[in-house]
């Protein structure tokens, strides 16, 4: 009969019990045969996905694959338009004559016009003046709306009290306002493409069709002020 080693050594020793010079040789050999410790049984670990890494050992990232492609094309403007006033024809002469020949549509069950204006920032600029005409202070106040822009700007030249706080007189620096207006257009192709407006340059984007960009410039070209 074949006995696991640790069972043949329990086995013999029990056999050679007596404490005798016989009995301690036989141990001696025992030993020496049967190893003295155990074989341990190692379990292996569930197999892990080898990462990939570049030459120094640095693990290399999963690419973002093109699903579509988008265009952006930027028209600078050779003079800053004038005003306020101007930019806000410019603006909505887009969105009451639709220029672009965009259409109406819907999503999420909404239904949108074919131009919108999707954002606006108007931001009035005002100095503060000794009487020596040197700038001792300035302002600058961003509102959402024209209406609010227009408002504030003559709340703003009323407030004596700021005014007497800053020491001096105050005054509207037009010439340094800043305006910005987003208008999202939805084109027949389906594509809803954006035209920017700020005082100094057009930005068309999200557009994929050239023709888009054509039809966009085209229309810029017979306004004065965006040349």
């Amino acid at each position: 009969m074949f006995l696991p080693s640790n069972a043949l050594k329990r086995f013999v020793c029990l056999i050679l019990a007596p404490a005798s010079v016989v009995s301690r040789f036989f141990q001696f050999i025992i030993k020496a045969l049967i190893p003295g410790h155990p074989i341990g049984v190692c379990q292996r670990a569930p197999r892990q996905e080898k990462k990939k890494t570049n030459k120094k050992g640095k693990k290399i990232m999963a690419d973002f694959i093109q699903s579509s492609q988008t265009k952006t094309a930027v028209r600078e403007l050779a003079s800053p338009i004038p005003d306020v006033a101007a930019f806000n024809t410019i603006v909505q002469s887009v969105i009451t004559d639709n220029p672009f020949g965009c259409v109406a549509y819907m999503t999420a069950g909404e239904n949108h016009a074919p131009v919108e204006k999707s954002r606006e920032w108007y931001t009035a600029r005002l100095v503060y003046e000794d009487g020596n005409a040197k700038t001792i202070g300035n302002g600058s106040h961003r509102f959402s709306t024209l209406a609010g822009f227009n408002t504030g700007v003559t709340a703003l030249l009323a407030a004596a009290a700021v005014s007497t706080a800053h020491g001096g007189t105050v005054l509207h620096d037009a010439v340094n306002d800043s305006f910005t207006a987003t208008l999202n257009c939805h084109d027949p192709n389906g594509e809803l493409f954006m035209v920017t407006f700020s005082r100094t340059r057009v930005t068309l984007t999200s557009y994929s069709d050239d023709a888009i960009r054509t039809s966009v410039e085209t229309w810029a070209d017979t306004v004065p002020a965006l040349a």
